[in-house]
């Protein structure tokens, strides 16, 4: 599903559906410091219902699976939905293929709604209402992201820079550790109960860092497949030139608690 938003790239259209392969191989990667974070919160954890939106491999629910909530996933690409349900043989995990502003249970289902790596997608005057709908009373909003960090680590810049070689418009460039930031529509029925950000020391080889960067939104997402093929490449090679056959790249992970008035 071709995704199109002023907001994002310019304006160019990115698919999901395209990358799932490489999302599903790629992209679990967040280390258990992250997941530490959520369960030190007293979130997602037994006794707790809980929708992750956007879920897309479901990364998020299958490593939580281990602290006895349970989970419904739902993201707004099929293909992405189709390889959740593949890693997730064994658990019981409901997966749904809805946008978010699609979503439609019943009031009062969820303890936890997480958006992880995905909240600035949303169009959020409609979306707001919808959550809050869907929460219990003094439910919770959990925000999560993981970003790696350009200005302070020589390969994550490299490999930047030749994103925007091939994706100019790619407008995920340039990240620095900060909060992650609440539209005001979410202030009228919530409140920022707490937020974190910390640095993240996140193990790589050259494979697996190549098909990380391959499957961003501003590569596999949205370019052709002679282009990835390009950068796929000149990518590889510079690895090759660069980084040892094992590093870290520095990353830092962001939390935001929201909390049902």
């Amino acid at each position: 599903m071709n995704i199109a938003d002023k907001r994002i790239d310019g304006g160019k259209a990115f698919d999901w559906g395209k990358v799932s392969s490489d999302y599903a191989r790629f992209r679990d990667i967040y280390p258990q410091e992250f997941y530490d974070k959520i369960v030190d919160r007293k979130l997602c954890i037994s006794g707790q219902n809980i929708l992750d939106i956007g879920t897309g491999t479901g990364v998020l629910p299958r490593n939580m699976y281990r602290y006895g909530a349970k989970w419904i996933g739902t993201d707004v690409s099929k293909n992405q939905i189709e390889q959740a349900k593949i890693l997730s043989k064994g658990m019981d995990i409901d997966y749904y293929a809805l946008s978010a502003e699609n979503i439609d249970f019943p009031n009062g289902s969820f303890d936890v709604i997480t958006a992880c790596q995905c909240f600035w997608y949303f169009h959020h005057e409609q979306v707001m209402p919808i959550l809050f709908n869907m929460l219990k009373p003094e439910g919770r909003i959990l925000i999560l992201y993981m970003a790696w960090l350009p200005f302070e680590d020589k390969i994550a810049k490299a490999s930047e820079e030749l994103v925007l070689k091939y994706n100019p418009a790619w407008s995920g460039a340039g990240e620095t550790l900060r909060p992650i930031m609440i539209p005001d529509c979410y202030l009228e029925k919530f409140e920022l109960v707490y937020h974190e950000e910390y640095p993240l020391h996140v193990g790589f080889t050259r494979e697996s860092w190549n098909g990380r960067m391959k499957a961003c939104r501003g590569i596999g997402a949205s370019l052709t497949e002679k282009e990835v093929e390009a950068w796929e490449q000149e990518h590889r090679k510079m690895l090759a030139e660069t980084a040892p056959a094992e590093f870290d790249v520095l990353h830092y992970g962001a939390i935001a608690e929201l909390k049902k008035k």
